[in-house]
């Protein structure tokens, strides 16, 4: 199961109004055990957009990195997993500075 220990959001700036909808970044640090084989001692984040349009929300992409290397890890979430990714970003996109 995915454990979010602490995370923050951002609205991405658009300038030039190019993409349609509103995307926000987020940086959710994960509380993985030690028996997955996402486990690093360094520890796990992932950096996921979400996107808020007039017709829908989504979860456009995400990425995991090991916390203090910076390294990206080439893993798929599960599923169930992605889920609750996308439903956390749902509940919280809200929260960013405009």
């Amino acid at each position: 199961m995915l454990t979010i220990s602490s995370y923050t959001v951002e609205l991405i700036k658009d300038p030039f109004g190019i993409l349609s909808g509103k995307r926000y970044e987020f940086l959710l640090d994960l509380d993985v055990p030690d028996d997955d084989e996402l486990y690093s001692e360094n520890g796990m984040y992932v950096r996921a957009l979400y996107l808020i349009d007039e017709n829908k929300s989504v979860l456009l992409k995400y990425e995991i990195f090991e916390k203090d290397t910076e390294i990206y890890q080439d893993f798929d979430l599960e599923d169930d997993e992605v889920e609750v990714l996308a439903a956390f970003c749902k509940a919280n996109y809200a929260e960013a500075e405009e």
